[in-house]
């Protein structure tokens, strides 16, 4: 016998199971379904699964992976995928993986993990996730509807709605041991659910709002460590929230109610023996609107009357006889559907920065930020004393309150004390938008101590930070992030203070774009898109307010193109196509129906509402300017808004496969772009229509000028900045959607630079320079006319936050490569500015961007994520100017030279950290 061959033999064995199973670096992290970390109650039927791979060695590429998906945590523990084992798949995909196994029924728990195979070799099984299926069909819901259709003696059903809170109660008992609970419910319009005296989640202001004759969202609660074995109460408390609307029998043509608050939910529980029950709504239960809630509008604020608490109305064992039967109601009419974006949640909680007097028993509290939430109060007093909360955004002269510009929403709080001792008391279903709030008839002298601001919005991460070494860009994007924090409400609105609050599309046409570098936003804006599509009419018009709350069908270009753009940035930033395919057919239906009505025999556009709206006006009084040098036709702003909507379609035609209509769209964007140039171009001087930027930068941006004319164009917009307008910003909602971006794609960052950092008006930098601590809705915002100077919109900062990821950090997603499977990293240099750091998780990773330049050196680190990889553009005048690591770049591990661009040398990378110095 050859026993050296048989040693041999045995040795590569042993080395090839070492290769197999022994560390290699590589790990898989934030694993995802639907983007939701271990969801539960979801209604997506092959549910798409995400995870991110990180590695110490550069260059880490997925080639393979495998995924398991089991019934039970055992299974998978044991390597069974009895719902779905995919098997060795050859791809790179590591973003929005379809399910595809054994179709899921309600209520099915699902537990996953994957594995890959990669360039530095085979990962380890991820650690297990799990989703669970929702309520798919109609009749899985058992119980009823219920509610109390009529309002109550204490009630006023005026136009400022005064309606209190409605509670619900159940007892039932629970005879065996419990191995599980489930609840699912529909709160309308707002709802507190607690099962045995523990309120249920943290979340708030739930469930997430929607147009409740289209559709109604329910939420899904693993409640198991609540029950227990014997008697067990259920308890509910509903808000009106946007269901009782809070304008009651005023301009019923255009504000949308829906009826009294209701409730559809059950309770699934399973013992230990495999036996089952359902406790659900229905007439045996009761219900109260006479408790301490005494009204709840989101508009004018809550009233609480602490005396008329009711000490353990959600536990067993409550004395509920003067409670009412609950009444069985009519449903709202929507489709029942999970809910997957995230709930409402207190995101932060912060000290006032001060408390001064005004006058005998009022107070002025100073958040020191103008923020969304509420306040939550500590006081002692005597029984029926009442404290009384008032906010606002900005004070008067004289140190009061300024309401002017909350038109005449009352947002007012009033707390009722129930004596005895401390009480700690925080409101249920309102926000208020604030950085002051009067505060009378507090017992004895408040102080800071003795209040909380409470941060309120969607329970999303911040993915992005950054920051340069200028202050006055550093403040714009700090007040950025709190405006555009507070108006996330389930959907994103423009404003949170007056009685407004309303889901306008056009001020996210590119603000949603601009948003998802500092917020995890994607499953809000998928929500959104849906919602836009359930306000379409049958004949394809869409809406400028969506969900409609306000009936507003103008049937203009700009803001009902929102539709499209979201669902662009959706597919650009997250990798996200299924907006494009679930929507495509109403997309193109309200593209046909705005030409066949709106588009002459000429193809011009003719339909437009709003025009560039805000435009910095000539007086600082006006809030729209009168002077029609400075405003741009709004034909013109049509017309090449609907070329726009083409070439968007054009892409979405191609990513459906439908080469057919992507066709028949270039053909009438030619037709569009001839006939534009015709009516709206001045050959000789290359001005479109009466020159102002938005005239010029619109036609610019969507490709509708001739190459030959680019540059004179192009000319006209810079002379127009630097000269006419003294190097400061002359455009509205729509030119600045454009602005930022156009400049320096066009070789002018550094007047985009100085738009940037100007401090006196109009600019971002005037509105930090006087005080602002958000966006506001008007450049004039602080001499305004007050009924439209909201302190907290974010529609003026078109693509400022765009610019400053992908521009000045040089953090942008590659054209053809979406969800940053490979980036394009271009930092614009311009001087003046000496550092930027940035950093963005992306739907693969993170990434960092970290450059400084002085008069000797340029120095860039970066990370790259992994599975992905990188085109880096480092100004040099060759690539043998650059190092990486001490190395000269070319020869840098990972690192590989592509070209010289200009004056750029293009180096393209794989995942890792690099550090990378010209000098």
């Amino acid at each position: 016998m050859n026993y050296k061959l048989l040693l041999t033999l045995f040795a590569a064995i042993l080395l090839s199971a070492f290769r197999v199973t022994a560390p290699t670096g590589v790990a898989l992290q934030n694993l995802r379904c639907e983007l939701l970390t271990n969801p539960k109650g979801i209604d997506a039927t092959a549910p798409r699964l995400s995870w991110e791979l990180t590695g110490s060695e550069r260059g880490l590429e997925q080639t393979a992976y495998q995924v398991l998906v089991a019934s039970t945590p055992e299974k998978l523990a044991a390597d069974q995928g009895d719902l779905w084992d995919s098997g060795k798949v050859a791809s790179s995909q590591s973003v929005h993986v379809a399910y595809a196994g054994v179709p899921l029924k309600s209520r099915r728990q699902c537990y996953w993990k994957v594995k890959t195979w990669t360039t530095k070799g085979e990962s380890a099984w991820s650690p297990a996730n799990s989703w669970s299926m929702g309520l798919l069909n109609y009749l899985d819901w058992k119980g009823r509807w219920i509610g109390f259709d009529h309002p109550f003696a204490w009630d006023k059903e005026e136009s400022h709605a005064r309606l209190s809170a409605r509670y619900y109660r159940k007892e039932f008992t629970a005879a065996k041991p419990i191995k599980q609970a489930t609840a699912y419910i529909i709160g309308l319009g707002l709802y507190e659910l607690y099962l045995n005296g523990q309120k249920v989640g943290d979340q708030v202001l739930a469930p997430g709002p929607t147009d409740y004759t289209q559709n109604v969202k329910y939420n899904t609660f693993d409640v198991t460590s609540l029950l227990k074995q014997g008697p067990n109460a259920l308890g509910a408390a509903l808000g009106n929230g946007r269901f009782y609307a809070m304008r009651q029998n005023y301009k019923p043509y255009k504000i949308k109610t829906f009826g009294y608050p209701k409730m559809l939910m059950q309770l699934e529980v399973t013992y230990a023996d495999g036996s089952t029950d359902v406790i659900k709504t229905d007439d045996t239960w009761k219900g109260t609107a006479d408790g301490p809630i005494r009204t709840n509008n989101e508009y004018d604020g809550e009233e609480y009357d602490a005396t008329k608490e009711m000490p353990g109305w959600s536990t067993a064992g409550f004395n509920d006889k003067s409670w009412l039967k609950a009444e069985l109601v009519q449903e709202p009419g929507g489709a029942f559907e999970a809910q997957m974006n995230d709930n409402m949640k207190v995101m932060e909680t912060r000290k006032p920065a001060s408390i001064t007097r005004l006058k005998p028993n009022v107070y002025i509290l100073d958040m020191g930020q103008n923020m969304v939430g509420w306040l939550r109060m500590r006081t002692t007093g005597k029984r029926g004393d009442k404290v009384t909360l008032r906010f606002a955004e900005t004070l008067q002269k004289s140190g009061e309150l300024y309401v002017a510009n909350l038109r005449d929403a009352k947002v007012t709080d009033v707390y009722t004390l129930r004596g005895g001792g401390s009480e700690t008391w925080e409101p249920t279903f309102v926000f208020h938008g604030f950085r002051y709030v009067e505060v009378t008839s507090f017992p004895g002298t408040p102080s800071v101590q003795d209040f909380d601001g409470r941060v309120v919005y969607d329970d999303i991460q911040t993915t992005g930070e950054f920051t340069t070494s200028d202050p006055t860009i550093n403040q714009v994007y700090k007040n950025a992030y709190w405006g555009i924090r507070g108006n996330y409400k389930g959907m994103p609105i423009d404003c949170p203070q007056r009685n407004e609050r309303q889901p306008w599309l056009g001020d996210r046409t590119t603000g949603a774009y601009g948003e998802s570098f500092v917020f995890d936003n994607g499953r809000l804006y998928a929500k959104w898109v849906d919602d836009i599509a359930n306000a379409q009419k049958a004949d394809g018009s869409i809406p400028d307010v969506a969900p409609t709350f306000w009936r507003y069908y103008g049937d203009n270009v700009t803001w009902p193109g929102t539709y499209l753009t979201v669902a662009d940035m959706l597919y650009t930033q997250y990798g996200d196509r299924k907006p494009i395919e679930k929507h495509y057919d109403s997309m193109k239906k309200w593209l046909t129906y705005m030409g066949a009505n709106y588009m002459t025999a000429d193809y011009i556009v003719t339909k437009d509402k709003y025009g560039d709206w805000c435009v910095p006006p000539e007086s600082e009084k006006l809030i729209h300017s009168q002077d029609p040098a400075r405003n741009t036709d709004g034909v013109l702003i049509a017309s090449s808004t609907y070329y726009q909507m083409l070439n968007l379609m054009q892409r979405f035609a191609t990513i459906v496969g439908k080469p057919q209509d992507a066709q028949e769209y270039a053909d009438l964007g030619a037709k569009i772009k001839a006939s534009f140039n015709k009516k709206f171009l001045n050959a000789e001087s290359c001005q479109y229509s009466n020159n102002t930027v938005t005239a010029n930068l619109l036609p610019l941006a969507y490709g509708m000028v001739r190459e030959q004319d680019r540059a004179k164009v192009f000319q006209n917009i810079a002379d127009k900045i630097l000269v006419e307008n003294k190097g400061h910003i002359s455009t509205g909602v729509i030119g600045t959607q454009w602005l930022m971006r156009g400049l320096t794609t066009n070789g002018r960052p550094d007047i985009a630079y100085k738009l940037a950092t100007n401090r006196d008006y109009p600019s971002w930098g005037y509105m930090a320079a006087n005080g602002a601590t958000t966006i506001w809705e008007l450049w004039n915002g602080n001499t305004a006319d007050p009924a439209m100077n909201s302190q907290n919109h974010v529609m003026l900062l078109g693509d400022l936050l765009i610019w400053y990821y992908e521009n000045l950090a040089g953090i942008k997603s590659a054209p053809g490569a979406p969800g940053f499977k490979q980036l394009e990293m271009k930092p614009a240099l311009i001087d003046g500015l000496t550092s930027t750091q940035a950093s963005y998780r992306s739907v693969h990773g993170l990434i960092r961007s970290s450059w400084k330049r002085d008069a000797k050196r340029f120095t860039w680190n970066i990370s790259v994520p992994g599975n992905t990889k990188a085109l880096l553009y480092l100004p040099a005048k060759s690539e043998k100017d650059v190092r990486e690591g001490g190395k000269k770049a070319n020869s840098a591990e990972g690192v590989k030279f592509v070209r010289m661009e200009g004056d750029r040398a293009v180096f393209e990378v794989g995942s890792g950290d690099y550090a990378f110095e010209v000098k």
